[in-house]
């Protein structure tokens, strides 16, 4: 059985297409995996994903790369509050944000503070999405380890999170100020006239067709004016051609 076999049961039984993803990186991991699970092949890997739950979901972990943190890259997020939120707020009643590919909810949360403390009330309830549902479900529990939280500065972490055994909670009012949502960058609607829309090293896992295809959509959600924020070791090379233009690094503004 070979490669586009396999992408295509495994879409029927996960409903994500891998045929987007950048093949060689993707081979090596789901190799990988097949390997330490005991899967000799493409059959046998597939037929085991079906029957046992513990191995699917390790798998999805394992393809879907969830690792995030609170304020992750400190000096861009000082571009946000300090550079952005500034062009932002002008002639807006209330920013409406979303965090697409949020992971286990530190970026969307993380957000949610910044907001609540430069402009509490002028900002309706933060979109946060991914498309694996069980990272969802952690992120609306918004337990935390200590570890997670370390980028939060004390007086923050105080206000908005509460001791839980070894970890912290996120406490009601922030969770109050986003929803969560299982979302499909590829397949699913966008919303419109996005302020501020994050998507942060997502879009390096997938081909350049599949780039291209992603930052167009994204720059048909922003409003004219809305910014968007892609990650650290992303670049968008032909922003002009979408109607966007570089305003600080790692930030592009609709035109």
């Amino acid at each position: 059985m070979n490669w586009d076999w396999f992408i295509d049961k495994f879409q029927r039984i996960s409903d994500i297409d891998l045929s987007a993803y950048k093949r060689p990186q993707m081979e090596r991991r789901i190799n990988s995996f097949m390997r330490q699970a005991g899967a000799n092949d493409y059959a046998s890997f597939i037929k085991l994903l079906e029957a046992d739950k513990q191995v699917y979901r390790r798998f999805i972990e394992h393809l879907t790369i969830n690792v995030s943190e609170f304020f992750r890259n400190p000096r861009h997020w000082d571009v946000l509050q300090h550079q952005i939120f500034n062009r932002l707020i002008k002639n807006r009643l209330a920013l409406k944000v979303w965090s697409a590919g949020c992971s286990t909810g530190e970026e969307p949360y993380s957000l949610a503070i910044m907001l609540n403390e430069m402009i509490p009330g002028k900002f309706r309830k933060i979109l946060a999405t991914d498309i694996d549902r069980e990272v969802l479900e952690k992120a609306k529990a918004g337990l935390f380890s200590a570890r997670a939280v370390q980028g939060v500065p004390e007086p923050l972490l105080k206000k908005y999170f509460h001791h839980d055994g070894e970890g912290f909670r996120v406490r009601d009012k922030l969770k109050s100020l986003i929803t969560f949502q299982r979302h499909d960058l590829l397949k699913d609607r966008y919303p419109l006239d996005m302020d501020l829309i994050l998507c942060r090293n997502v879009v390096i896992y997938f081909t350049e067709e599949a780039k291209e295809k992603l930052y167009g959509r994204f720059a048909d959600s922003l409003r004219p004016g809305g910014v968007l924020f892609v990650g650290s070791t992303e670049q968008i090379f032909k922003a002009g051609e979408l109607g966007l233009k570089s305003v600080s690094t790692f930030f592009y503004e609709k035109a």
